[in-house]
């Protein structure tokens, strides 16, 4: 011990004393990061926990849960720092031409968290709406600080950078109180056309869940090769729009066929023309 405080140029009982230091900053260090980590972890939950019961905006909710957390767990790293004896200014500069660096190299993760807030403040989709991103469907399950997340109908599980998102095509399927189901249905050439008309607007009046306002359209939409094809269109609640949607087409196979109309597919004639010479 003598030798290495006679190497360093310590006094007596100095290297000890640096070791005792050392120690204790280090000591002070771990504890202020265990406990400003679970400090994090507790005051996000709580923040979460106290906007679930004022019923705000889920969306919102995990974004803040999300920007706390990670807010005070840079003010932890940087007060572990500090009791480590890292000058502050020096390390506000470092920090400073880091962020820079960092910046220049993740410009994409910047533009993803500006694409968080404006989806926050516009709010084009919340969570628990059914959108169409990008040509991906799904239900939003949460809006993050630089990603959204989305779970598709076979329970797949597809994160989103927000920056793309925010500034690209979104459809809402499930903004709106109420969306139109259309149907195309097609009869045989030489069905009773009015009889199908018939059918399809007793399906529609008996059917509680197609409303009344706006009138649903019955209308003859195209005469293809193969059928005379009959346009649907009904109005519904947006949670309805799949069952009625389902349940209609089911109806209409089961009962024109009780009814003597017929339901085409495209057929081939082939006439064979017999040559004798």
């Amino acid at each position: 011990m003598k030798q290495i405080e006679e190497l360093l140029g310590m006094q007596s009982g100095g290297f000890k004393d640096a070791l005792i230091d050392i120690g204790v900053s280090l000591i002070v260090a771990i504890l202020l990061l265990v406990v400003g980590f679970w400090l994090a972890r507790v005051l996000s939950k709580t923040i979460e926990r106290v906007l679930k019961a004022r019923k705000t905006d889920e969306g919102l909710i995990t974004f803040l849960r999300s920007m706390t957390s990670i807010g005070i767990r840079i003010m932890v790293i940087i007060s572990a720092a500090t009791q480590l004896g890292v000058e502050m200014t020096s390390f506000v500069a470092l920090l400073g031409a880091a962020g820079l660096a960092i910046g220049m190299a993740f410009s994409g993760t910047l533009s993803n968290l500006a694409g968080g807030v404006m989806i926050l403040f516009f709010k084009p989709f919340k969570v628990g709406d059914y959108v169409d991103v990008g040509g991906i469907e799904g239900e939003v399950r949460e809006i993050q600080i630089f990603n959204s997340i989305l779970t598709t109908v076979d329970n797949k599980i597809i994160i989103m950078p927000n920056g793309p998102v925010a500034n690209g095509t979104i459809i809402n399927y499930t903004m709106a109180e109420k969306r139109r189901v259309d149907w195309t249905f097609g009869i045989a050439y030489g069905d009773n056309l009015k009889k199908a008309k018939d059918l399809l607007q007793s399906f529609i009046e008996e059917d509680s869940r197609i409303l009344k306002e706006p009138d649903a359209f019955i209308g003859l939409g195209e005469l293809a090769d193969s059928s005379v094809n009959i346009v649907v269109r009904g109005w519904v609640k947006t949670e309805d729009y799949w069952p009625v949607f389902f349940d209609m087409n089911e109806r209409v196979y089961t009962e024109f066929d009780r009814e003597g109309l017929n339901i085409p597919f495209p057929q081939l004639d082939v006439n064979l023309i017999k040559n004798d010479g």
